[in-house]
């Protein structure tokens, strides 16, 4: 078996003029019978199979749930974590996984026990991605600003090749950060601080 190598996701472009449109109770019929991929969908109808993470990046993104969890249960956090299998609808259509979200309390508590089921119909306040070995950067930059555009307050994207982490915060430019030690979560997660040492080895 190969090793994992730099690759862009599979797009698979659903037309527009046909009844092959993915909607978001066909993308949930999908995404449950292909348990073993993890699907997204963006708002201009195409399907996006992201591979499976190596060792290396499962490991750094366990860490980063740990930590936003423990910030959460220990100071509060008043708002809702998620991991990476979460699905969020987003305002303009897409379906997207990010690696790690969390969303405030009062806007979790809008939803009905039925929406809280299905993908989340709503925009995480916080993201983060983790860019593994076999992540297109680019494509992972696109994601990023997309959330920026449909409501996120601050995100992150980790890239431990470059030890680089850009922020995205709402309606700012992207600031990128070289070798930083640590990221705090500002006015949108008071308190919680990631120690980016931990996630490099």
């Amino acid at each position: 078996m190969s090793s994992l190598t730099q690759f862009d996701p599979l797009s698979l472009k659903v037309p527009t003029e046909i009844a092959l449109k993915v909607d978001p109770e066909q993308f949930k019929a999908l995404a449950i019978a292909n348990r073993h991929l993890k699907l997204e969908c963006t708002a201009t109808g195409e399907l996006i199979v992201n591979p499976p993470t190596g060792g290396e990046s499962g490991y750094r993104n366990i860490k980063i749930a740990y930590f936003l969890v423990k910030w959460v249960e220990e100071q509060g956090g008043n708002g809702i974590p998620f991991d990476s299998s979460t699905g969020f609808q987003l305002p303009n259509g897409a379906i997207r996984s990010p690696d790690a979200a969390w969303i405030r309390a009062a806007r979790w508590n809008t939803l009905t026990p039925i929406q809280r089921k299905s993908f989340v119909p709503l925009c995480p306040d916080f993201v983060i991605e983790l860019r593994s070995s076999s992540d297109s950067r680019p494509q992972l930059q696109i994601k990023m600003q997309e959330y920026q555009a449909n409501g996120t307050q601050l995100g992150w994207l980790i890239d431990p090749q470059s030890r680089q982490v850009v922020l995205y915060r709402f309606g700012q430019e992207p600031q990128v950060l070289e070798n930083p030690t640590e990221l705090q979560g500002e006015g949108v997660l008071p308190g919680f601080v990631l120690n980016v040492n931990r996630l490099w080895c």
